[in-house]
């Protein structure tokens, strides 16, 4: 008996799927490949390079592979350098922290995080956010990555990692020659005089304990992050808030929630210092303490 219009259309339908799964398999098996090529192309060739130049060349065109747009910048001496423009980090407070914080950071592209210049000129909607790789080849980062767009975060992750590790590897440029003292003229005895001895001073970073200068470390970064988190979820409000001069009112909640996990976690310490404080009145007040409003508790203690 032969089979129905129905049947014949059911059967051609399960055929179809049975395709097109296939296809999609194939597909998926042919990105995850392209992509393993792709990342194990890049990262020999960061290797490879013989100097900072040519690394910062290398990375930022493996990185082109892994989002829709993506700019390298240089810091130094508190400015984002690229050919194409130049940004002080004061001016834009995203880009800072991640460079502070040695963590990849997503923010709003906009012209109060990125900097209005920047913004103006990647034509970013306000809307839209940027994702920042930091490579910390030391103590502080020497470039940063930045990205918008379609990112593939994990990628571009790990090749900023790769290429902080080789720029590590760098040697130092040797010192510039210190020019010898001239000659100071022998001083003529002088009459013995007594004075009261000069108060103690505070205990700077190298009298820390390592368990203390670790927690401090902490600390930092906490605070940090906490900020980073308000920039980001609550941006309207930092931008309410700056413009009525009261960001704390604008802002009370979540301020006072890091204020109380701050005080919780660290100041078991006596040497600790409010970093919170600081990087509010850094990042969110732009170094203006009044734009906390009056309001505002002040530093802990």
């Amino acid at each position: 008996m032969p089979a129905s219009p129905r049947q014949l259309l059911e059967s051609r339908f399960e055929q179809l799927s049975t395709d097109l799964d296939a296809i999609f398999a194939a597909s998926r098996e042919q990105a995850r490949r392209e992509c393993s090529e792709q990342l194990n192309l890049a990262v020999r060739r960061l290797r490879l390079a013989v100097d900072a130049d040519e690394l910062c060349a290398t990375l930022i065109d493996s990185v082109a592979h892994f989002a829709a747009g993506a700019l390298l910048f240089r810091i130094e001496g508190g400015v984002a350098r690229n050919p194409r423009i130049e940004v002080p980090l004061a001016d834009a407070p995203a880009i800072a922290s991640a460079a502070e914080m040695h963590d990849p950071l997503v923010a709003l592209a906009t012209p109060a995080e990125v900097s209005a210049p920047l913004s103006e000129m990647l034509g970013h909607d306000e809307s839209a956010r940027v994702h920042l790789f930091p490579l910390a080849a030391g103590e502080d980062a020497s470039a940063l990555v930045y990205t918008w767009g379609a990112v593939q975060g994990p990628a571009i992750e790990l090749l900023t990692q790769v290429a902080a590790a080789v720029w590590s590897a760098f040697p130092e440029p040797e010192p510039e020659p210190v020019p010898e003292p001239e000659p100071v003229p022998e001083p003529q005895p002088l009459e013995l005089v007594t004075i009261a001895p000069a108060p103690k001073p505070a205990s700077t970073w190298q009298e820390l304990s390592p368990a203390e200068q670790q927690l401090h470390l902490r600390a930092q970064r906490f605070a940090r992050v906490q900020v980073a988190e308000m920039r980001l979820q609550h941006s309207d409000k930092v931008q309410s808030g700056r413009s009525s001069r009261d960001l704390y009112e604008a802002l009370r909640q979540p301020i006072d929630t890091a204020r109380t996990a701050f005080r919780a976690q660290f100041f078991s310490c006596p040497s600790m210092v409010d970093y919170l404080d600081l990087e509010l009145t850094r990042t969110l007040a732009h170094e203006d303490p009044e734009l906390l409003g009056k309001s505002y508790p002040g530093p802990l203690v």
